[in-house]
């Protein structure tokens, strides 16, 4: 069978740095990244600033989990440092601070933001970007950001939109979890929508479009932190990383992050049976056992699942990871516990709500609505958010 041919594209900073180089002309540059910011020959691009032309590469900021991806957990400030690789001021914005400070800045004139997304809200990169938006904003500074992939493609919509009184790291603003935007939109999204004014350049891909998944490109993966190793993961992660907010394994701390899902207490064919009976698209839920090495359940035996995309185009994954938490919380409740605070920096709420971006969604789950109710539940919001989202497509 002969391989399947990939559009050719040209990323952002691929097109920064050939063709709009001017941006930058004569600028002290801090750069965004981490260990996926790299082009098609797979070279960093902060090695590629260095190298890029009438500018100077004086700093680097990196997001959750690191520049070079070396942070494994949730809820790890990362230590400013410098970077073994370029020699450079290395600035955590996962630490005291998640927004750069006037004192990280001396130094810098232009902030280039070069990071790979996976197309959902919860998720803290598009974040960092609207911090380091901020930041222009509040001393003069100015910001490029460098588009790449949704790596889930650009069409589908789902899941809640946030409630703004349930804003934070992992969803600042009224986004539905799977939002189907690329960094640029997003980044012109927080500027003219949600008001915040700096100045901004987007450098966009050439040759992508909407329906494009990313390995239906020539893009280069590299995973975009620990717990998303490959595209599969985050094809299901909208889904399952609702299980971040109980106390089930999300499958941190296995070979299968956000794949394999489970719980000592689950009973492995009677869960699998319980996932097959509702019919969901797209998807095989396989029956598995597997010992997390770290995080919740560490060492333990857990039963429950692999789930399996047999058709990503008819994968609904928001609604899948919603039925994986019903459904153990149905058949186990002496068992099925919430997960209690911290989660991401936010202390005083339920993580399960301030990864759903609501309290409705948990309480509909404890009354036992059905699926087609929960998902019923978001129609609207989701509608009005597509309606305001049209503005902002740049592709």
């Amino acid at each position: 069978m002969g391989s399947v041919e990939k559009r050719k594209i040209k990323l952002g900073i691929e097109e920064l740095l050939s063709k709009r180089v001017d941006l930058l002309r004569g600028a002290r540059v801090g750069l965004i990244c981490n260990q996926a910011s790299v082009d098609h020959e797979w070279r960093h691009s902060a090695d590629l600033c260095r190298a890029g032309g009438d500018f100077k590469l004086n700093a680097l900021f990196g997001p959750q989990h690191g520049i070079r991806g070396e942070a494994q957990d949730n809820m790890i400030e990362s230590p400013h440092s410098f970077d073994a690789e370029t020699g450079l001021p290395v600035y955590s914005l996962y630490s005291e601070t998640r927004e750069p400070t006037a004192a990280m800045l001396e130094e810098i004139d232009a902030f280039v933001f070069d990071m790979q997304d996976v197309g959902c809200r919860i998720y803290t990169f598009v974040y960092t970007l609207a911090n380091c938006m901020r930041a222009a904003r509040k001393y003069g500074k100015r910001v490029v950001v460098c588009d790449r992939p949704n790596p889930i493609g650009g069409e589908k919509v789902a899941g809640n939109v946030l409630e703004p009184e349930y804003a934070s790291f992992v969803g600042q603003f009224p986004l539905p979890t799977r939002h189907g935007m690329t960094v640029c939109e997003l980044a012109k999204m927080f500027r003219e929508h949600w008001g915040i004014e700096c100045e901004l350049d987007l450098v966009l891909m050439d040759g992508w479009t909407r329906e494009l998944w990313f390995d239906e490109t020539d893009a280069k993966w590299v995973w975009p932190s620990p717990n998303i190793p490959t595209l599969d993961s985050a094809t299901i992660f909208p889904g399952t990383v609702h299980l971040e907010g109980t106390q089930m394994s999300e499958g941190r701390g296995t070979t299968r992050p956000f794949e394999l899902i489970g719980a000592p207490y689950i009973d492995a064919a009677k869960y699998r049976g319980e996932l097959d009976s509702l019919d969901l698209p797209g998807v095989h839920f396989r029956a598995s056992s597997f010992q997390p090495t770290f995080q919740k359940h560490a060492g333990v035996a857990c039963g429950g699942v692999q789930i399996h995309v047999t058709d990503r185009g008819q994968f609904e994954p928001v609604i899948t990871g919603i039925a994986t938490v019903k459904v153990a919380r149905e058949l186990y409740p002496e068992h099925f516990l919430w997960k209690q605070p911290p989660y991401e920096y936010v202390y005083d709420q339920n993580p399960f709500d301030v990864i759903a971006g609501t309290a409705s969604l948990r309480e509909s789950l404890e009354r036992g609505d059905s699926l087609d109710a929960l998902q019923a539940s978001w129609d609207a919001n989701l509608k009005a958010f597509m309606d305001v989202r049209t503005k902002y497509l740049l592709y």
